[in-house]
């Protein structure tokens, strides 16, 4: 699952009001929220490049960290749970035009064997830890966001 990165410093968000409420962000970016928590969404997606896997995310909202150090991306489920490194210890969160939001991307590592375990299980929720940032984003709170379907 791949998304466009150009969605996140579009015209659409330099058009939002400086109120970053959740409801604004899922609102200025066009791409499904993978989970949120009360300052901030997740965006992720599983990508393949050269035989390798990655879980990229980005994240929108109030976080906004210079971190040297890695971070780890943790899913938890019905009877699962599952680690993931990011794959490069340095990255840093980029402004964006509208004040108070910031934007992080952090790739995560992930193993072939690891995608199809993942692919079948029920998560909860997902967390990233940063520095001395604990996230912990709720997936059933975005569910059918855009869908009018019960």
């Amino acid at each position: 699952m791949a998304f466009s990165l150009s969605n996140f410093f579009g015209n659409k968000a330099s058009q939002a009001k400086s109120n970053d409420s959740i409801e604004a962000i899922i609102k200025d970016v066009e791409n499904q929220p993978y989970g949120v928590t009360d300052n901030n969404v997740l965006f992720a997606g599983l990508n393949e490049l050269g035989g390798y896997f990655f879980f990229q995310t980005v994240i929108v909202g109030q976080l906004h960290i210079k971190c040297k150090t890695g971070a780890t991306l943790t899913f938890f489920g019905d009877d699962f749970e599952l680690q993931l490194e990011s794959d490069m210890p340095e990255f840093e969160s980029e402004g964006s035009s509208i004040k108070g939001r910031s934007i992080t991307k952090i790739d995560f590592q992930v193993e072939e064997s690891e995608v199809k375990k993942l692919e079948k299980a029920t998560l909860n929720s997902v967390q990233i830890k940063v520095k001395k940032h604990n996230l912990v984003f709720k997936k059933s709170l975005v569910i059918d966001i855009s869908d009018e379907e019960e």
